[in-house]
């Protein structure tokens, strides 16, 4: 019987492998789609992209990341000796003098893994620079497709152990963020431009930290009954309502705590003079 998946015989027949098997319907063209499907994941690996180059030359740079009151977020906590001093920052040399590198390298493991592993963030990726899929309606060139059952893969489970670092994190550039309110000399009761970046920067983080598919998990998961557990049924209708903006803030988050770095290596350098308003 006819099917209508058998193309003609003057067609070359698809290759064989994954969407191309002979359990599939063989349909010689690539894909169907007759838009620019081609440029969501263009621009996401350009996004991506551009925040790597960026963060790995300022993450090697160990220069211009303080300008009191403001600290740089890719160095904050301070984990070694060869940091500049903060008064009252975030000083915290646990690695000691051993240490020779940037010491930005040490903290940028922890917010960085619970970006890796994220889940949008795994499709961002996943479809800007592995094409899998590139987009939708659109095959993977890859013959084979394990999903992430095998290493390497197989470690984004972690990310629910990322999310207790990033709360850490997060809740570190929130005192970095409260010490913001202080002048060049560390008196407090002041505002410069430099604390509204870092207040932007700190709220962005904090939903995007708690908007993860993992919170929502850990507020609401695993209840049979929501009318016995009001308090968390709420809680989880709050993260759910972040949940849905979850891309959004991913990139806003991404973006602004580049902007806060980039801000305080400008004061840092003596490129720009941080305005005072109070």
């Amino acid at each position: 019987m006819a099917t209508g998946t058998e193309p003609p015989a003057t067609e070359p027949r698809p290759e064989s492998g994954g969407v191309r098997g002979a359990a599939r319907a063989a349909i010689a063209a690539p894909h169907l789609r007759t838009d620019r499907w081609w440029l969501a994941p263009a621009g996401t690996a350009a996004g991506l992209l551009a925040f790597i180059v960026y963060s790995t030359w300022r993450a090697f740079a160990n220069t211009d990341y303080y300008a009191a009151p403001y600290v740089s977020p890719f160095y904050s906590p301070c984990l070694a000796e060869n940091c500049e001093p903060m008064k009252a920052g975030p000083n915290w040399e646990i690695f000691g003098s051993w240490w020779g590198i940037s010491p930005a390298i040490i903290i940028l493991i922890f917010p960085l893994g619970f970006r890796l592993t994220c889940y949008y963030y795994r499709k961002a990726y996943y479809r800007g620079f592995w094409a899998s899929p590139p987009a939708c309606a659109v095959a993977e060139p890859h013959k084979k497709y394990t999903g992430e059952t095998r290493f390497p893969l197989i470690l984004q489970n972690i990310h629910r152990y990322f999310f207790y670092a990033a709360l850490v994190v997060a809740g570190i550039l929130t005192y970095d963020t409260v010490l913001a309110f202080r002048d060049e000399t560390y008196a407090w009761g002041h505002m410069g431009l430099g604390t509204l970046v870092f207040l932007a920067n700190i709220v962005l983080i904090w939903a995007y930290t708690i908007s993860c598919h993992s919170c929502r998990h850990i507020v609401g998961g695993k209840l049979k009954h929501f009318s016995r557990h009001p308090v968390r049924y709420r809680m989880w209708q709050w993260v759910g309502k972040l949940n849905a903006r979850h891309m959004q803030l991913a990139w806003a988050s991404l973006v602004s705590v580049a902007l806060a770095d980039f801000y305080v290596y400008l004061v840092a350098s003596g490129a720009f003079d941080d305005p005072r308003f109070f």
